[in-house]
């Protein structure tokens, strides 16, 4: 068969990818890249890009930009390089598995796991963890892991274990048709819930630590009220965008920190009367209590709308049980 007769016709040479097609009409006038994508939606925009500017890429057997307009039957070939495993070890590193299939994966991630390796953590994270249950993951960008959640946030995460896979999550998370669904203890009691509609960016002076200024990202959080306690709140948080930090640093700066938060806390904050039971468990959450409780998305293969639900951990649910008691026992001796 003819490249005019097949325009995403694959043909493998060593280890390389060979891909030929033809610019059907539909991507006439396009930018190269913009008609690549369309033409090869397996692939990413952003990987055909570097692509072409590697060289990789020819148009009627010429190397051209990505911005070259494309007409409608020129021949393209691009030589896809071979996948470069990564360099991260596998480690047996239990994992609570939610979900599974040949293209997902959906893991609830426990307190102290770093998802990625980085500055400080080397190893023993989640992405070594993912390269031990599944070492085909080594081919994909880091791991398949598609979103993050900080080290010391519990609950779900979704896994790519395929190139269609990645570049289909990616793809839903940006254009905000992945549902993400926290629980968070607030230290406040507020009335009602709102939106926080403020950008996040790279605080100006700690440059570790992220701030609302801006010189940052759109970033839109809206959460609402689960429980009220004595002197902290149970809220619903929904994230519309992922920047790092996001829900610790929005709710901080309306004044509402989440508990137990080592970056962005106040000092501990303890309702008149506590029990020592309740000053106890105040002061021995060291980490924020920030749970990922929901996650929701269309299947990147079949489409399927599916959707998750795992309970608070055993220590954020004991801090909301306490704080609950107390407002009981407040209630009954005023």
């Amino acid at each position: 068969m003819e490249p005019k007769d097949n325009p995403n016709l694959v043909l493998h040479q060593c280890e390389e990818t060979l891909l030929q097609g033809i610019i059907p009409e539909l991507c006439n006038g396009f930018r190269l890249d913009k008609a690549l994508a369309t033409l090869f939606g397996q692939y990413s925009r952003s990987a055909i890009q570097h692509w072409i500017k590697d060289g990789r890429v020819t148009l009627d057997g010429k190397a051209e930009g990505q911005k070259t307009k494309v007409r409608e039957g020129q021949a393209v070939v691009i030589h896809v390089p071979a996948p470069v495993a990564t360099d991260s070890q596998a480690q047996d590193i239990p994992l609570d598995m939610v979900y599974q299939d040949e293209d997902i994966l959906v893991i609830n991630k426990p307190a102290g796991l770093v998802v990625h390796p980085g500055t400080g953590n080397p190893d023993g994270t989640l992405l070594n963890a993912l390269l031990h249950f599944d070492k085909s993951l080594a081919v994909l960008p880091r791991a398949g892991i598609v979103h993050r959640i900080d080290k010391e946030t519990t609950g779900l995460l979704v896994i790519a274990r395929n190139e269609k896979a990645v570049k289909t999550l990616v793809k839903a998370i940006q254009e905000k048709q992945v549902r993400r669904e926290y629980l968070a203890v607030i230290v406040s009691q507020i009335v009602a819930g709102g939106t926080i509609d403020a950008p996040i960016g790279r605080h100006s002076r700690e440059r570790t630590k992220m701030a609302v200024n801006n010189r940052g990202k759109p970033a839109v959080t809206h959460y609402r009220v689960e429980e009220k306690f004595r002197a902290h709140t149970l809220v619903r948080v929904i994230l519309e965008t992922g920047r790092t930090h996001q829900i610790r640093v929005h709710m901080n700066w309306q004044g509402h920190p989440v508990a137990g938060d080592p970056v962005y806390g106040k000092r501990l904050h303890v309702p008149p009367a506590s029990s020592g039971q309740l000053l106890n468990i105040l002061r021995g959450f060291r980490r924020q209590a920030l749970h990922a409780e929901t996650l929701a998305l269309h299947h990147p293969v079949s489409g399927e709308l599916l959707s998750w639900t795992v309970p608070m951990p055993a220590d954020m649910q004991r801090l909301v049980d306490v704080l609950r008691d107390d407002k009981k026992g407040a209630s009954i001796n005023p």
